[in-house]
């Protein structure tokens, strides 16, 4: 059983080689890539990737481009962003669980590790959460622009092994300035969502994606959230546990939903013709 191998990039030296290594047994590798402007392009075609461009627009836009306009080799694609890796338990699952794949499966999710200075952030990352990214081609869309959701006709199921994930691997100002951006376009979208009906329901659902959609939704309608954020990961989920690591993530994540918090606030200022 072969797979192929999407992997969205934008200014990605640091972190594709790595990608790149860890998917080497498959031979249907598309770098698709966002313009960039340093060595991700000649990194990818040295690996003898199929290189496709486009201007970013969004998250959902891009991956539905990638989707839809890309012809791949294989009915199934695994869907990375450059700072993952596909460890060898994980592919040998993979291989595995398609070999006898039912034909009403189009879907796969997955669970991530998150690694900061060594260290996997088990408890102060809110794991276990769950990424579609194994999917068979033409069945599988992607909605939402920032954090984004995977829908499909067909039915989902779940991996056991982890991808690896080093989100600090381009450095902490890095991520700091991309969550700024992050923020911005996860403020628009929160005003959008919390003015419509809270389906409460969803807290108790079986489906960990929709659970977690529910619960997010919920904590937004909270005051005093970021600092409830902080204490649910580093006290209730136990990230004093993950060392010096984990208290960092846990105030950096407090400082994300915080600016979250208050461009919202912003963006209902202005919607009153009001000045900031």
């Amino acid at each position: 059983m072969s797979v192929s191998i999407l992997i969205l990039t934008l200014n990605e030296e640091v972190n594709l080689s790595d990608c790149l290594a860890s998917v080497a047994w498959s031979d249907d590798i598309v770098v698709f890539d966002s313009h960039s402007s340093d060595r991700t392009i000649e990194i990818a075609q040295a690996a003898g990737a199929h290189m496709v461009q486009r201007r970013f627009d969004n998250y959902a836009a891009q991956r539905n481009a990638a989707l839809n306009d890309v012809t791949y080799r294989h009915p199934w694609l695994l869907m990375l962003d450059a700072d993952e890796r596909v460890t060898p338990e994980l592919h040998s699952e993979i291989i595995a669980t398609l070999e006898q794949a039912d034909a009403d499966i189009t879907l796969y999710r997955m669970r991530r590790q998150d690694l900061f200075f060594g260290r996997w952030l088990k408890r102060s990352s809110g794991y276990p959460t769950w990424f579609g990214r194994l999917m068979r081609i033409g069945r599988v869309r992607v909605e939402r622009e920032i954090n984004e959701e995977y829908h499909t006709d067909g039915k989902i199921s779940h991996l056991r092994e982890h991808l690896l994930h080093y989100p600090f691997n381009k450095g902490v100002a890095y991520w700091i300035e991309r969550h700024n951006r992050y923020s911005s376009m996860e403020a628009k979208a929160l005003l959008a969502e919390t003015q419509g009906c809270f389906a409460y329901r969803d807290l108790w659902t079986h489906d960990p994606v929709r659970r977690r959609k529910a619960l997010k939704q919920f904590a937004y309608r909270l005051p005093a959230r970021p600092l409830l954020v902080f204490l649910y990961l580093y006290l209730w989920r136990g990230g004093l546990l993950d060392g010096g690591p984990g208290f960092t993530f846990c105030l950096l994540r407090t400082f994300y939903e915080f600016m979250i918090d208050l461009k919202v606030r912003e963006l209902r200022w202005r919607e009153r013709g009001l000045p900031v």
